[in-house]
């Protein structure tokens, strides 16, 4: 293949990634604006119009936010890319900077700040206009800046080190270099997984123990029928920046905790709380994190030996608007274009995750009643203003859960 001839193909696959996320958008929008009118027959009891209403307006309101931001970073891609912005930092670094390796981390933490830069305006747009708009951000623009700033420092203290040991990797250890550098990249998430919990996450909130004893009790009943451990119930103070309330599990082995926003817990019943707990550790169980962790690395070992047959091809940085070749910016342009090309790919990693919210869901039918899961799900789809008429095939695209009316009929069968 020839420079000219990859350009062209990036240029198509760009272009055609491009105009299917819109035409997926614009059938998105088609849909639910038709069912706007009328609350699903399985919800009529339980959502009113006006609720079903504004799910639709405030799906709608990102939807249409989301295309503008497709074309924006598409544009912004062909910019760094075939139009020579990530050649143009590279001379400047290359200028600053003698040895390779520094040459290289330069440029790729100069390309993603100046990436991040100009994305900010969109992150500021959908927080403090979409979002309060509909009522759901609680964040103050000191804190939206403090949780940046924070973000930025821990992505240097544990990237950078990162980024020079995998720079270093690709440098030094010959043909094999991308077994060498999985190898690292697989231990430093899991590194993350286990202080994640513990060091990370408190820096942005506030995690306290769970108070209520009643709660409490039910809790660790349930979690000791299903063999589960955990070092601890907590409550997240998610409403200092949204109105959107969850649950999730965090942490690797011994540093497993669950955590409740006190969103959830204002809003759902003892019942519906113990039922949305039961769900996640149908995760647990069916051992899901644990199938996405080995799917996740297996992925990224074939990314990486791809990575390592092109940089060694001319026409993969010349046919991108880079004609310095060298090891970072085969990583940088590699990991930039990759969402391109593995757009189709969406389809069957969201089937296979709402495949695990099935089976997730029928554990929790036997542990709780349906019933509780159900009420909790409705209230849920209220409180976050989900919509309850997605488009299908947007969502075979896009939604890593089943769609409101097939997830409530799925458990409604059980």
């Amino acid at each position: 293949m020839t420079a000219t001839q990859f350009s062209l193909f990036f240029s198509a696959a760009l272009l055609a990634t491009t105009l299917a996320k819109l035409w997926l958008a614009r059938r998105h929008l088609a849909h639910i604006a038709a069912h706007r009118a009328a609350v699903p027959d399985v919800f009529r009891t339980n959502i009113r119009l006006a609720d079903h209403q504004k799910a639709a307006d405030y799906t709608s309101a990102k939807t249409r936010f989301a295309m503008f931001g497709t074309v924006f970073n598409a544009l912004l891609l062909l910019g760094f890319t075939l139009l020579g912005g990530i050649q143009a930092i590279a001379d400047l670094c290359n200028a600053w900077f003698s040895n390779p390796i520094a040459q290289g981390m330069a440029s790729i933490v100069a390309v993603l700040l100046l990436f991040s830069m100009l994305e900010t305006p969109f992150n500021l747009y959908h927080t403090f206009v979409i979002e309060a708009r509909f009522g759901f951000n609680k964040t103050t623009l000191m804190l939206y800046l403090s949780d940046a700033l924070k973000g930025l420092l821990i992505g240097a203290i544990l990237g950078l080190p990162l980024l020079f040991g995998v720079l270093w990797l690709m440098e030094r250890m010959g043909t094999y270099w991308w077994l060498y550098v999985w190898l690292v990249w697989m231990g430093f998430n899991l590194l993350i997984l286990f202080i994640y919990p513990s060091f990370i996450a408190p820096l942005f909130n506030k995690f306290t123990p769970l108070q209520d004893d009643s709660m409490r009790s039910r809790i660790e009943s349930l979690l000791k029928r299903c063999g589960f451990t955990a070092q601890g119930l907590f409550v997240m103070d998610g409403s200092k920046r949204s109105a959107h309330g969850n649950a999730y599990f965090t942490g690797f082995g011994k540093t497993k905790r669950i955590v409740f926003f006190d969103t959830l817990l204002e809003r759902l019943s003892g019942d519906e709380i113990e039922a949305v707990l039961a769900h996640e550790l149908g995760h647990f169980k069916h051992r899901h994190v644990l199938k996405r962790i080995v799917t996740t690395f297996a992925m990224s070992l074939g990314f990486l030996w791809l990575l390592g047959q092109l940089m060694q091809t001319s026409w993969f940085y010349q046919g991108l608007g880079v004609h310095t070749a060298s090891t970072a910016l085969a990583l940088l342009l590699f990991f930039m274009i990759l969402p391109v090309f593995s757009f189709l790919l969406s389809p069957l990693m969201a089937a296979y995750s709402r495949k695990h919210e099935f089976e997730a869901d029928s554990y929790a039918a036997k542990q709780t009643a349906a019933s509780d899961l159900i009420n909790a799900l409705v209230k849920l789809y209220q409180d976050n203003a989900a919509t309850l008429t997605p488009d299908p095939l947007y969502s075979k695209f896009y939604d890593s859960h089943p769609p409101a009316t097939v997830r409530i009929a799925h458990l409604q069968a059980q």
